[in-house]
């Protein structure tokens, strides 16, 4: 399934001729072509290999390095200014949030090496991770389930699930998340807002919003902690 297939098969439905069918179809005229925008990017980063999920917010256009390096889930949000350069590969999960002016490196310079070889280094931010404005993520880094990357951060080391790393070197401080994160950091983007209705956001994960024998996917408002 297609993301304007998901959206018409889980719109809101309101009762025709009614005010709020008016509201809500005025709504989607006016975020058509917004929609199609986030749409037609998708399907240019796709044709250059990257593997995108369903409902994807790619919305920057700073994506360095070859196409097949580039692994992102469903539902996840990558702001317009963000760069995520992929000499290695970058593997991103569902429902991340990635801000603005965030930096992903793959690569960089042994500092003590008289010849300043480089080397390469895979990154991984996993399912519900948030990285906030500004953070800097360097090579060989995991980001863990539902962990957060505060504002300016600058983080070498591995971060733990469920964490929250903060400051420039990053401090982390443990199980500060709860463990039964379940939101959709993408579904209220105005774009699919217009098809789904906020009131129905939280429940678009339901298994009545899905035709019947298609999965439902894994699976942006700006936050900053």
């Amino acid at each position: 399934m297609n993301d304007l297939q998901f959206l018409w098969s889980a719109r809101e439905r309101p009762a025709f001729g009614s005010k709020r069918w008016l509201v809500v179809w005025a709504k989607r005229a006016l975020q058509f072509r917004s929609l199609l925008t986030i749409v037609r990017h998708r399907r240019r980063l796709r044709a250059r290999g990257m593997e995108i999920g369903l409902l994807s917010v790619i919305d920057s256009k700073d994506l360095k390095g070859p196409g097949s390096n580039f692994s992102i889930g469903d539902r996840t949000f990558i702001a317009h200014n963000a760069e995520l350069v992929a000499l290695e590969k970058i593997s991103i999960g569902s429902r991340v949030v990635i801000n603005d002016r965030v930096t992903v490196l793959t690569g960089s310079h042994h500092v003590g090496d008289p010849t300043w070889r480089q080397f390469r280094k895979p990154v991984r931010i996993e399912d519900y991770a948030w990285i906030a404005v500004g953070a800097t993520i360097l090579p060989g880094v995991t980001i863990g389930y539902g962990a957060v990357v505060g504002a300016g951060a600058v983080v070498a080391k591995d971060v733990p699930p469920l964490a929250v790393a903060t400051g420039n070197p990053a401090t982390v401080r443990l199980n500060v998340r709860p463990h039964d994160l379940d939101y959709d950091p993408v579904i209220f983007l105005a774009p699919y807002e217009a098809w789904v209705g906020r009131s129905k956001g939280a429940l678009v994960t339901a298994a009545d919003a899905f035709p019947p024998g298609g999965p439902a996917p894994a699976g942006s408002e700006k936050l900053t902690p």
